[in-house]
């Protein structure tokens, strides 16, 4: 077996590997549950069998000893032809598996919880061998990482290609935006599938997939909105989960008349998520206020971008986020908050989840990039290309607070909202804010962005870089391990990541439809050198090398174990907690009805036994009693004589007692 392609070959190693041997190429042995793994052998099999051989006279002992026909009698010039074609339609096939095999040396191998010298093989669109010393096949690509870190491939789990809305529609369809991502270092990202008012969220869901199927360069899921409710919509959501691979919903609390549904629809979508096991998202801004506002400042004379901002200030944005977790808490469903723009409605987050609510997070890269004050720019164009829902916060210190909550877990996911418009469909706005297309750009920039804000400026280290950018994402859409890490077995979605070369956003250069970019001239340090795709390179030393519809949709399965298992814990633990409740009322009653009540009654005691349903309500008055002397002499000093009831009844009788000693006890003697 040939060793890897550094080594020189003789011209026997070259021949002891034969690629292209479809089902019957060697199958590397099991690495069990090892993280990584060294297999001797691994790719070793005894007499590979090509597959032009599976009907040649080698296929069989007998055919082997069976006497070779006279080929030249009875094979015509017409079949020669036909033959050499199969031939050459069978070894196409080698120079593809060949392709597909790739090796990763000398990195640093980044996921959420470690940071590890090592090798990543990969083969046939997944990894197959991490760790040193790796047997591989000959043939193999070698890309040297050293000085760089392997990370998982970015997974964006908010855009919106191909988008209609505000009367334009966004230059970035699903090749274009995908195309993007690959350039930035986003290897997966999930839309939204988002019906109209009275649509049926599985026509919606059709639609998409029919927009994005054969248009994608990587891998892409869906989210579907819940824009509307009925029995048919509720009927719909669980055939989206069970049937489609959806595992999420979003619901606007904003966009009043387009999107928007109310509390009681946001109380029965959100127990309708908890029983199907779908995670509910949520557009948290109160829209009726926002309307309300517009209307106010529209009247006022306020018509610019600036009026946007003004009209849905930080604590519109709180307050929903701060009502949604109430109304998901009343039924237990597990909530994701997109797009969290503001500190205090990241401090409601963050609350609730200290609070033991499971609560996700998920803030921008425009969030952390870039802030709000772009919005009161003289420039029309400028200020509109800023103009996003919830707004950029015009507090400047804003960015960096949510990079502190993104580091320490306060906020959990970075996204992009990549909803990009040209300067002309801005211009809709002109006269009135309330018109202006909402969305910015993200999907190309987001990762170094949060590279550039998080990693660079110190506030969090490569490993949560990881987790806010590819693998929370990952768990909470239940992917993980599947997307998100670098393990055996996982698909080959990586990015090298060379954390010392800088690259300066620009729209003049960025891969996106928009001609405006809103972190334009930001140096970035942190640049995607080389972008793996399903085992395929997709960025080649910086160079973008994408293909149209070679990503594929990626199901999303219900009931996510990183989310729905604490959801099950803390409903246990309540049901335990109202058990023990119940069961301590029932023990104290019992524990009454099984106590000798001292009755006094006309001078005498009586003794009787008083059964539960007859237990006094009110407490009954006692008369304090004395233990006896010790056979020394001694007396317990915590006994007293002294009663409240009894001093203040002058009716009561009085007791007295004579004191045969005194109070240090009876002598011993051992003394004196």
């Amino acid at each position: 077996m040939a060793m890897a392609s550094e080594k020189v070959q003789t011209e026997e190693d070259k021949n002891a590997w034969i690629p292209g041997l479809g089902e019957n190429r060697p199958q590397p042995r099991p690495l069990k549950n090892t993280f990584f793994g060294y297999v001797p052998d691994a790719f070793s099999m005894k007499t590979p069998e090509m597959p032009s051989e599976k009907s040649s006279q080698k296929s069989s002992p007998q055919q082997v000893s069976a006497p070779e026909p006279d080929i030249t009698s009875e094979v015509s010039l017409t079949e020669d032809i036909q033959v050499e074609t199969i031939m050459l339609q069978e070894a196409l096939p080698i120079d593809e598996s060949a392709q597909n095999r790739l090796m990763i040396k000398n990195g640093r191998v980044v996921n959420d919880d470690s940071i590890v010298d090592g090798d990543v093989y990969i083969e046939d669109g997944l990894i197959k061998q991490l760790g040193r010393n790796l047997i591989i096949p000959g043939g193999t690509r070698i890309i040297d990482a050293r000085g760089k870190l392997v990370i998982p491939g970015g997974i964006d789990p908010h855009t919106h290609l191909s988008f209609e809305f505000m009367g334009a529609k966004s230059p970035d369809d699903f090749y274009q935006g995908t195309k993007a991502a690959l350039a930035g270092g986003t290897t997966m990202l999930i839309d939204f599938a988002l019906p109209k008012k009275g649509e049926s969220l599985i026509e919606a869901y059709e639609h998409w997939r029919q927009l994005a199927d054969d248009r994608v360069c990587c891998d892409y899921g869906l989210h579907v909105g819940v824009t509307w409710w009925s029995e048919k919509v509720k009927e719909e959501m669980a055939v989206l989960c069970k049937e489609h691979g959806i595992n999420s919903f979003k619901m606007f609390m904003a966009y009043k008349d387009v999107f928007m549904v109310n509390d009681t629809e946001l109380y029965q979508i959100f127990d309708r998520c908890k029983e199907i096991g779908a995670i509910a998202q949520v557009h948290a801004e109160n829209g009726s206020v926002i309307a309300e506002n517009a209307k106010k400042l529209l009247a006022s004379g306020v018509k610019g971008p600036e009026g946007h901002e003004r009209s849905r200030p930080e604590d519109v944005e709180a307050e929903a986020v701060n009502r949604a977790c109430v109304i998901a808490n009343q039924v237990s469903c597990p909530l994701y908050v997109v797009h969290v723009m503001s500190k205090s409605a990241a401090a409601v987050v963050d609350a609730a989840r200290k609070n033991g609510q499971r609560v996700f997070g998920e803030t921008l890269a425009a969030a952390v990039g870039t802030d709000g004050t772009h919005c009161s720019h003289p420039c029309f164009q400028h200020a509109a290309a800023h103009i996003l829902s919830p707004p950029l916060n015009p507090d400047p210190s804003t960015k960096d607070r949510l990079v502190e909550y993104l580091a320490n877990d306060g906020l959990q996911v970075t996204g992009s909202d990549n909803a990009t418009f040209s300067s002309k469909d801005k211009l809709l706005g002109k006269d009135d804010f309330t018109k202006i297309p909402n969305g910015v750009n993200g999907v190309e920039d987001r990762m170094s962005v949060v590279w550039e804000k998080g990693v660079h400026s110190g506030k969090m280290d490569p490993t949560r870089f990881v987790a806010v950018t590819s693998a929370n994402a990952a768990k909470i859409f239940n992917i993980y391990p599947r997307k998100g890490c670098i393990a055996v077995g996982s698909d080959a979605d990586i990015v090298i990541w060379d954390p010392n070369q800088t690259r300066t956003i620009s729209a003049k250069t960025h891969h996106q439809g928009n001609d405006f970019n809103i972190f334009e001239g930001m140096v970035c340090h942190g640049v995607p050198e080389y972008v793996i795709v399903n085992g395929r390179v997709c960025v080649d030393e910086g160079a973008l090398k994408a293909v149209q519809g070679y990503g594929r949709f990626i199901p999303t399965p219900p009931f996510s174990p990183y989310v729905f298992e604490q959801v099950k814990s803390r409903e246990e633990d309540k049901k335990d907690q109202e058990k023990a409740i119940a069961d301590g009322a029932a023990a104290a009653a019992v524990a009454a009805a099984e106590i000798v009540k001292k009755v006094e009654q006309n001078g005498n005691v009586e003794t009787r036994s008083i059964p539960a349903a007859e237990t006094p309500v009110t407490a009954v008055e006692t008369e304090p009693s004395l233990s006896c002397p010790s056979s020394k002499g001694q007396r317990n000093l915590q006994d007293s004589t002294f009663s409240i009831s009894t001093e203040l009844d002058d009716s009561a009788r009085k007791s007295c007692i004579r004191v045969k000693n005194p109070p240090g006890g009876q002598s011993s003697g051992g003394f004196w």
